[in-house]
């Protein structure tokens, strides 16, 4: 029989080890071990199950955990507090998770006929049910927080091909049903109930998963002829770290004015490939080159010079209020702006302040948060005559920025961000992941434009080509192949996601279903 005080440590180690899969430690598999130790604290064991409220505390435990060892960065110069407060509002969600996978589990290792059948069930609804989970903390409240999905620490996992086929949703979700596997496996054979028919039925999962990754792999391996395209990626970097850099505005403008214009001076001298686009990251011109004459004339410039459109990431004011959108423009030397992009999955608590009249007047700090409004574009630009898909900084952790715009023609997707208020954190490395990730499902090269880094060149096979290191000015020039975007995924949508969602509430129907207590009959003992 296992301890309340002995599932909390178990629990709390299920949390480090799930971290330990994201950047900066990117042990991949360290989310199977994960996942099969919270399913051993959630399970009975030589004992009664677990109540519901205590499979609450051991999500709420291990949700604890995973997020503080995740994201402390979020805290990093306004305190430790929002770290704290960030992991726990996110722990909550692992606390539904435990509550439900309970009696999930306890109706899947009930002692009885079908055993094998049973586990299998225990498996699928397990992993529904964190996919549902999942779903909601990324979808809610104020647009929710996806950061931490098990499919963003898959990046450098054979199971990455999965995301070309259902996405990030069914690459989380056969991440969760391997390592349900694991822990249901492990407590069939330490009971020893019927541990080699329960094994076979238990087989079905990962074998099932390695025939879609084989086939993810071959399709991917068939490629279609493309054409390339010269891009440049210019990193200017910001004159220091933390949350001020946005004071300098003028200097990280004119960080990214001289870079590009020595990447101009190599062109002009031969020494450099002339590129088809110059992409500049999130926030290098906060100085809205549409309102101040200098900025967009010495823009204007070098775009004549490199006789190609500059993507530029900027702030532009809407009407005469402090509301404002993070946009991105394709600025043409001749016709100055032919694109734009305004961010639409804003950050709560940083581009935007929700209750913020209550929140102002609790925590002073609170009158630093933005005052963005979100944009309402599909994400697609034109530039060169190439369709760009564009994801600002934290976007590129929702599906549908990724996905709307390759549905619509993008053949490549950039991701502008701003990392320097994170200074060295892994926050920029798990960024990177999931880009990497977003490569691989929608088949599209994608290219990350950072202030300070880390900027990357990632191919569609979500390889890393090239990257930068970071608070350093750098340009990375790649020919980059256009004309194969898309995938399964793509065109399925949010299908997976809301199949896999399905199938959590249908594992805890059937759970509940079974394990309700039955009325006595005339013949049975009251």
């Amino acid at each position: 029989m296992i301890t309340t005080l002995a599932r909390v440590v178990g629990a709390a180690a299920a949390g480090a080890l799930l971290a330990a899969s994201f950047p900066p430690v990117g042990l991949w598999w360290a989310a199977l071990p994960a996942i099969a130790l919270l399913v051993v604290v959630l399970s009975p064991l030589r004992g009664p199950a677990p109540r519901v409220r205590t499979g609450a505390l051991l999500g709420l435990v291990a949700g604890l955990v995973f997020f503080l060892l995740l994201a402390p960065w979020v805290g990093l110069y306004v305190g430790a507090y929002a770290a704290w407060a960030l992991a726990l509002v996110e722990a909550l969600y692992l606390a539904a998770f435990g509550a439900g996978a309970v009696p999930i589990l306890r109706a899947g290792l009930a002692p009885g006929p079908r055993v094998g059948l049973r586990a299998l069930g225990a498996v699928a609804g397990v992993a529904g049910w964190w996919s549902l989970w999942e779903w909601i903390r990324s979808s809610w409240p104020w647009g929710g927080f996806p950061w931490g999905r098990l499919a963003f620490g898959q990046a450098d996992s054979p199971l990455l091909a999965l995301a070309s086929l259902g996405g990030a949703p069914l690459l989380g979700f056969a991440v969760a049903s391997l390592g349900a596997v694991l822990g249901i496996g492990a407590l069939i054979l330490v009971r020893g109930d019927r541990p080699g028919r329960t094994a076979i039925a238990l087989l079905a999962a990962p074998l099932v998963t390695a025939g879609l990754v084989a086939g993810a792999s071959v399709a991917a391996s068939a490629g279609d002829t493309r054409e390339t395209v010269e891009v440049t990626v210019i990193q200017g970097n910001v004159p220091r770290l933390g949350l001020d850099f946005n004071a300098q505005r003028r200097a990280v403008l004119e960080n990214h004015l001289r870079v590009t214009a020595e990447l101009a001076n190599d062109v002009e001298a031969g020494t450099a490939a002339r590129p088809d686009l110059v992409l500049w990251p999130e926030n290098a011109s906060d100085i809205s080159p549409l309102a101040d004459q200098r900025a967009g004339a010495q823009i204007t410039a070098l775009s004549r010079r490199l006789d190609a459109p500059i993507l530029v990431g900027t702030v532009l004011r809407v009407g005469d209020g402090p509301e404002t959108t993070n946009s991105y423009l394709v600025w043409d030397g001749d016709d100055e702006v032919v694109g734009r992009h305004d961010k639409r999955y804003i950050q709560p608590f940083g581009e935007w302040l929700p209750l913020r009249e209550p929140l102002e007047a609790l925590f002073p700090i609170a009158r630093t948060a933005g005052h963005f409004v979100p944009g309402d574009g599909t994400g697609l630009v034109t530039a060169a005559g190439v369709g760009l898909g564009v994801a600002i900084c934290f976007e590129i952790a929702f599906d549908d920025a990724a996905r709307e715009p390759v549905t619509r023609g993008a053949q490549i997707l950039i991701v502008p961000t701003n990392n320097a208020t994170f200074g060295r954190s892994p926050m920029t490395y798990q960024q990177l992941a999931m880009s990497r990730v977003r490569a691989v499902e929608h088949r599209v090269p994608v290219l990350i434009a950072a202030t300070s880094g880390v900027s990357a060149v990632i191919g569609p096979d979500g390889r890393v080509r090239q990257e930068t290191g970071i608070f350093e000015p750098a340009v990375l020039a790649a020919q980059v192949e256009v004309g194969g975007a898309g995938t399964m995924a793509t065109r399925l949508g949010g299908i997976p996601q809301a199949v896999s969602c399905l199938t959590g509430l249908a594992g805890l129907a059937w759970a509940l279903i079974r394990t309700r207590p039955r009325p006595a009959t005339d013949f049975e003992e009251i």
